[in-house]
């Protein structure tokens, strides 16, 4: 991206005048009038090249693959048959999230809301005693793992799904803020607070309380001055969670076993051949991966650990696929976006497939119609951390519900932060409310401006249960029986009943340090849920390729 045009104004405003009288100025192929000229209203054309590639990321070039099963189901639970689809390039983080990347944050969020709001840190805490076991020594790892230094190179686990996302929210606006202040148009503020501290969403709606060092130039004669907007490409795409068919995708890296447009040989983990061991000359017989390779044998013996490892290892470890992705097989499994269903395979779409989605736009006012922030804090009394706070949950006031005993109808629309927007509560209890971010809502058949009854391709928000947990999907369900009725009824899975699957239950992909080979397949699927954590469970971001698949470079 060559944004250094907005460095010297003087320079530019040099170049607006010549470009202005200069007979070679680009016009617009639609009406003939010319970009960039102040005497025409000044509609702008930004120079452009292509997407930066954001701090940690490396682009995986997208196509087609065959996603599911690619070994015998030991499990029988078939729920990832075979079935071909198309992943978009996209960008992924090298290597998973590290216990230092992780420690970065907290200290970022305990500077900046500790003062006012602990709350907030104390939510993005992992859960430590994940590492504890009913007969196993492990309290080193629980005083130890995540603070020491000698461990600061290892994936941070304890983590929930909740938290994970979280974490990329809180990256997007840091990358951002960094991608303005290195191209001089913002102030570096050493110690931010809550009140004006960078958040993407909230500058890009108007509502950022702090501000730019200087603002670009702008063609339009009435205001000679404007703020950064989206059509700048100046801003990197949101930090988040990969789904769960980027995911595989990238840890197969069939890159590698692509000549023209045929792929060669298909692979059941990330590297070629039917064993766990490297079968090249200059390392032949090493452990590929970080893995259990028999019973209780997590390293092997002394002299020659087979995978240098006893819990996880450091991010680096083994050797990258053929997208430079490291520990796509073992070390741990990792979070991803989607919700799980056993059918998913069967019933998403071909192109991008993905279960989870909640339909959500920004919560507006009457007067400016732009989203307003955040004020007060919505705790998740659910998650472990906040079990020993004992805190008042109230949902929000400047919406029509207030007071502990206030209650919440249908016509009362889910406030949330969109970073954390899948936690799929009826009701605004349980949502994340931070300062200085913006608000988001579902979209509601309630709502006029959302104008769902125009639609064809979608009717309401909440499409998780779609085709598998819906009342339509289920044996259960008869039009003529009243217990059935009601529509909005969920049938399929009885959670605590029938099932352990419910709205809350993600998928987790890939082995870890505690599994055995089978699970080192990428097509392999678990779930748990969103609000837990383990010692063995870790992730790692994606971002949103935009524009070419490939690149101008090619």
């Amino acid at each position: 991206m060559n944004i250094n045009w907005i460095k010297n104004r003087k320079a530019l405003t040099v170049i607006m005048a010549v470009a202005v009288v200069s007979c070679t100025q680009e016009r617009s192929p639609a009406t003939g009038w010319a970009y960039n000229d102040p005497t025409n209203g000044g509609f702008e054309k930004v120079p452009y090249e292509e997407q930066e590639t954001g701090p940690g990321l490396v682009l995986i070039e997208g196509g087609a693959f065959t996603m599911g099963r690619t070994e015998h189901d030991v499990t029988y639970e078939w729920n990832n048959i075979p079935r071909k689809v198309t992943v978009s390039s996209f960008y992924m983080d090298e290597t998973e999230v590290s216990n230092f990347s992780y420690l970065e944050y907290l200290y970022w969020t305990g500077r900046v809301f500790g003062p006012t709001f602990p709350d907030i840190y104390y939510k993005a805490l992992p859960d430590t005693l994940v590492w504890r076991e009913k007969l196993a020594y492990n309290e080193p790892y629980v005083e130890y793992y995540l603070r020491h230094p000698a461990y600061r190179d290892y994936p941070v686990v304890g983590v929930n799904w909740l938290q994970a996302n979280d974490f990329c929210a809180w990256r997007t606006d840091r990358v951002n803020e960094f991608i303005l202040v290195r191209e001089g148009l913002l102030e570096h503020t050493p110690s931010p607070s809550d009140q004006d501290y960078f958040s993407t969403e909230a500058y890009l709606s108007g509502k950022w309380q702090g501000q730019l060092k200087q603002k670009l130039p702008s063609f339009d004669e009435q205001n000679p001055e404007r703020d950064v907007r989206m059509e700048d490409g100046i801003f990197l795409p949101k930090y988040r969670l990969p789904t769960e068919a980027e995911w595989e995708y990238a840890a197969y890296g069939l890159i590698g076993n692509t000549i023209g447009e045929r792929i060669t040989d298909r692979r059941i983990y990330p590297w070629n051949g039917h064993g766990v061991r490297n079968a090249t000359d200059k390392y032949i017989g090493q452990i590929n991966a970080n893995f259990v390779r028999g019973a209780g044998d997590y390293m092997g013996t002394a002299g020659f650990l087979n995978d240098n490892a006893d819990v996880t290892a450091p991010v680096y470890s083994y050797w990258p696929n053929d997208y430079g992705l490291y520990n796509m097989a073992g070390n741990v499994t990792e979070w991803v976006m989607d919700v799980y269903r056993p059918n998913t395979g069967q019933d998403a779409d071909e192109f991008r497939p993905f279960r989870g989605n909640i339909f959500t736009t920004q919560m507006r006012d009457s007067t400016t119609l732009i989203g307003g922030l955040g004020g007060e804090i919505l705790t998740n009394v659910d998650g472990p951390v906040y079990q020993k706070f004992n805190h008042k949950v109230n949902p929000p006031s400047t919406h029509g519900v207030s007071g502990e005993t206030a209650e919440v109808t249908d016509s009362v629309l889910t406030v949330m932060s969109k970073d954390i927007y899948n936690n799929n509560n009826a009701t605004p209890e349980g949502k994340s409310d931070i300062p200085g971010r913006v608000q988001w809502r579902q979209v509601s058949n309630t709502v006029a401006t959302d104008n769902l009854d125009e639609r064809r391709n979608y009717k309401t928000a909440d499409y998780i249960n779609y085709l598998d947990g819906d009342v339509n999907s289920s044996i259960y369900f008869e039009e003529g029986e009243d217990s059935y009725a009601d529509k909005s009824e969920k049938m399929m899975y009885e959670y605590a009943k029938t099932s352990l699957i419910n709205d809350k239950s993600r998928v987790i992909k890939g082995g870890s340090w505690r599994d055995r080979a089978y699970f080192l397949n990428p097509g392999t699927r678990r779930f748990l849920d969103q609000r837990q954590a383990n010692a063995w469970l870790g992730f790692r971001c994606a971002m949103t390729r935009v524009g070419s698949p490939v690149g101008l470079g090619k």
